[in-house]
């Protein structure tokens, strides 16, 4: 049994972390299963927020640090790297998903984003391809993960938060993996992200869905196998949304 760790920096020490990007780490057997950035103490508010948190609100993360602290345990928390700014968090941050697969991080499957882990064949695939140039109102959804593990369609169309306002105007969803545009989709109406409009699939408040069909063959030529310009993909930035117009 470890020694209980402290819950907070003293406020010198916070002042020269600056931004860094920390690992909780299972002491049962060595294993990482978190991985964030921050400031001040939060490193330490995941085990603040297991404490007051019950039942169905505890997610992944939450419920590995209670069956840790049930064991008998403390949850150890390592400062991988500090003194950064954000931006440079965020790569420091994004390469560590990589680097620790199965992580409890929540974020629709899209740590792993388009800067990530790739083999030889997918850079050269990435980078000699022609750029998408878009002639629709185009939502660009990454999938780098989800696409895997089940239809392109399904991994496309559910749990996305996303502006109510802006989706009414969306003429064709468009996947992306590591990148490159690998679907088209025409959503016929936006859903509430819930199990009545999605059988089979959990309530997830706040985030929406789409029911649709796949693009006629003409706006599938236009898009699928193209890349994303890179002004719609940002080093380091996990959210896998981007609207391909302005408001």
């Amino acid at each position: 049994m470890g020694h209980p760790e402290k819950d907070s920096f003293p406020p010198e020490v916070a002042r020269m972390l600056k931004t860094y990007v920390y690992r909780l780490i299972d002491p049962r057997n060595g294993e990482t299963f978190y991985v964030g950035k921050g400031k001040g103490d939060r490193v330490f508010a995941h085990m603040r927020a297991e404490k007051v948190l019950e039942g169905d609100e505890l997610d992944n993360k939450l419920a590995r640090i209670r069956q840790i602290r049930l064991a008998g345990f403390e949850v150890s928390h390592v400062i991988h790297r500090h003194g950064m700014d954000d931006r440079t968090a965020l790569e420091v941050e994004a390469a560590l998903f990589d680097a620790y697969p199965g992580l409890a991080n929540i974020a629709g499957g899209t740590h792993s984003n388009d800067y990530g882990a790739m083999h030889s064949k997918e850079i050269i695939q990435r980078y000699s391809t022609q750029p998408a140039v878009f002639h629709h109102k185009a939502l660009l959804i990454c999938v780098n993960r989800t696409a895997f593990e089940t239809s392109l369609y399904e991994a496309t169309r559910f749990d996305w938060k996303l502006s109510r306002a802006r989706v009414k105007h969306v003429e064709v969803v468009l996947p992306t993996v590591q990148g490159l545009i690998v679907g088209a989709f025409i959503p016929d109406e936006w859903l509430d992200a819930t199990a009545v409009n999605f059988p089979g699939r959990d309530d997830v408040p706040g985030r929406l869905g789409f029911v649709g069909r796949e693009a006629p063959a003409d706006i599938q030529a236009l898009y699928v196998g193209k890349r994303v310009p890179d002004e719609f993909r940002k080093r380091g930035v996990a959210n896998p949304i981007a609207y391909t117009w302005r408001v």
